[in-house]
């Protein structure tokens, strides 16, 4: 049963709703509280952080963990502790603007084409072109055209990534177009605009939320793959992908370095995955306890 916004309960009501279906899943629960530890972790990077990640002590080159440095030094001597915080910042604040981005697109672009007919036909054509290449191949051969750079690098996500957003909101659109409470509004003279903001988008929320979660963990690991291919951001600037990169020779004598970096990103991609195989469930306006 899909539900009309227009006659939703007031926001803390709404709130308060979807705050006890969330509690019900121990898993997404589990998720969001890692996700959240994260993300402080990024934003109070220069607080907590015990050094500068670009400090350089030769004489404290491959120094095992201590209370000066709990995760060691790498062998330049910077603390390694320090460059896996500062590298959530680079890391996440990539992930998080492409995956706002592609969503945007995506969404704009299943709305349109799933609504109005006489664009579904070129829209979805050019979104087929998109997904007839793998998006890490676009991904690196722009990157490796443009240079390695923030912004190339959310450009080189962006542009494979919106894609499949596109595909799944013009299937969502092309059923909820015809439902009752759409035809209704349509009928006591509701713009299209109206229509496709007030009741289509809402209702399909859930689908975008789930998909866009875990993209955002598949953004991670391809910024970290570009990292570790060379291809992402460039030393001095601490990032997981380039860490684990520079780690990787020296498994050997100091194995945190590449481990540190690598279960950064293993945990915040478990974080997405714990998200998005509940969150569609209570996003979900088929679900019984939805607010009518």
């Amino acid at each position: 049963m899909y539900y009309n916004v227009s006659t939703v309960h007031p926001f803390f009501e709404w709130i308060q709703e979807y705050t006890v279906k969330i509690r019900k899943k121990p898993l997404l629960v589990a998720g969001f509280v890692i996700l959240i530890l994260m993300c402080l972790i990024a934003l109070s990077a220069p607080v907590i952080a015990p050094h500068d990640p670009n400090k350089q002590s030769l004489k404290d080159r491959f120094m095992k963990p201590c209370p000066e440095y709990p995760l060691g030094t790498d062998q330049f001597g910077r603390c390694v502790l320090s460059r896996v915080i500062y590298g959530s910042q680079t890391s996440l604040s990539i992930a998080l603007v492409s995956t706002v981005i592609v969503v945007a697109i995506g969404v704009l672009m299943g709305l349109y084409s799933g609504y109005y007919r006489r664009l579904d036909g070129i829209l979805m054509r050019f979104t087929d072109l998109m997904l007839a290449f793998p998006s890490m191949v676009i991904t690196l051969a722009l990157v490796g055209i443009m240079g390695p750079s923030v912004f190339s690098i959310i450009l080189a996500l962006t542009i494979p990534g919106w894609a499949k957003y596109a595909r799944v909101v013009r299937a969502t659109t092309l059923t909820i177009k015809n439902r009752g409470f759409v035809e209704g509004s349509r009928a006591l003279g509701a713009s299209n605009t109206h229509i496709l903001y007030r009741h289509i988008l809402p209702n399909s929320l859930a689908p975008i939320m789930e998909i866009a979660t875990l993209g955002l963990g598949g953004k991670i690991i391809s910024i970290a793959g570009l990292g570790f291919l060379g291809l992402g951001i460039q030393p001095p600037t601490p990032e997981w992908g380039t860490i684990m990169n520079q780690g990787l020779p020296l498994l050997s004598k100091a194995p945190l370095i590449a481990l540190s970096a690598g279960v950064m990103v293993m945990i915040f991609v478990l974080a997405t995955n714990l998200i998005g195989s509940e969150i569609r469930e209570v996003m979900d306006p088929k679900s019984d306890s939805v607010i009518l």
